[in-house]
């Protein structure tokens, strides 16, 4: 009998453990968004990102920590970015998507004159980029977001401008 009830808890045990050892790793990562661009044939692109969100798996949009602001994407070459969201904090796992939520201070300068760029898409729903990557818990990782303002902006017939962003992931890397 004692040996009986020995097997039976030593099997106990030994599921136990299993049961524990599979368990799905938890936890969450940190992010930083950067944004760079290459040159362009106009003398500046500013474009207002109010929001970025990134969408998990699991738990849909989530909002990240947004530098809110007015960038001139013309600025950001040579090694030199904008960070749009500093370190923010979300459940590691599958990243599928960014999107960025466009303000209405969006201009393009040309021969000195401002004109607005019309972003009508973008300020509604988000412009939405593909990342696919899953991030690990307790890593931080640093995204780059190549805006490419030359591709980006369109002359209508009448004169005027729209923004059709062109913006592909550079990099993901843990740092």
């Amino acid at each position: 009998m004692k040996t009986t009830a020995y097997f039976v808890a030593l099997a106990l045990v030994g599921v136990l453990g299993i049961s524990t050892g599979c368990k799905k790793k938890e936890g969450t990562s940190q992010m930083t968004v950067k944004m760079v661009d290459a040159p362009g044939d106009f003398q500046q692109v500013n474009v207002e990102v109010l929001q970025v969100q990134v969408h998990h798996s699991t738990q849909g949009w989530i909002n990240l920590p947004t530098v809110a602001g007015i960038y001139d994407l013309l600025t950001l070459q040579n090694d030199v970015s904008a960070t749009l969201v500093n370190a923010g904090t979300l459940p590691s796992g599958d990243l599928q998507q960014f999107r960025l939520i466009l303000g209405d201070e969006n201009t393009v300068m040309v021969d000195s004159l401002y004109f607005p760029l019309a972003t009508p898409s973008a300020q509604q729903s988000g412009l939405k980029i593909n990342l696919n990557s899953n991030f690990a818990p307790n890593t931080q990782y640093e995204v780059v977001l190549d805006f490419d303002a030359e591709k980006s902006i369109v002359t209508q017939g009448n004169g005027s401008y729209s923004l059709k962003p062109v913006i592909r992931v550079l990099s993901v890397n843990p740092i």
